[in-house]
């Protein structure tokens, strides 16, 4: 007799719990990779990185960063102790490293579609979470061409006066 439409069978919900999991999983590298990057932001702009500056950055409650980071500082991406700022150890550094490279990829791609600046930075902040490794590759090589034909198009440069 079939199982009834609206009731999955034991395997179906597994795989219905199972993509749950993975969804929250990478919801949790995507905020590992946004605070790992901005902290990396601010440590480069200000010289250092504390929780009323990266709330401000993320647009988050102070509380809200202070978990993330207690979170960020279990995983090994940070060091910090109560108000003082926030370092990245080599990981967290090497991890805010690839977001931001990602990111800047992503966002060239887009600008060379044509996207409105104001549009691709928003985009390109969700969407650097969710490219595989081959479409990055596949955007790189494009930004690449597109930039090659640009300078190709310029011509060759030309040799300033003095």
């Amino acid at each position: 007799m079939p199982t009834h439409p609206t009731h999955p069978t034991p395997p179906a919900l597994e795989r219905h719990a199972h993509g749950h999991r993975r969804a929250r999983a990478a919801h949790t590298e995507e905020i590992a990779q946004d605070y790992v990057e901005a902290i990396a932001g601010l440590i480069d702009e200000l010289g250092e990185a504390r929780v009323v500056d990266l709330a401000r950055r993320l647009g988050v409650t102070h509380v809200t960063v202070s978990q993330t980071v207690a979170r960020l500082r279990e995983s090994g991406l940070v060091i910090n102790q109560p108000y003082r700022s926030i370092f990245l150890t080599p990981s967290g550094r090497k991890l805010a490293d690839e977001a931001r490279r990602r990111h800047e990829l992503v966002l060239d791609f887009l600008l060379a579609l044509g996207v409105p600046e104001a549009a691709a930075q928003i985009d390109a902040e969700g969407i650097e979470h969710h490219v595989s490794p081959a479409t990055l590759a596949a955007m790189k090589k494009f930004v690449t061409s597109q930039r090659s034909t640009a300078s190709a198009a310029r011509g060759p440069a030309r040799k300033e006066r003095a």
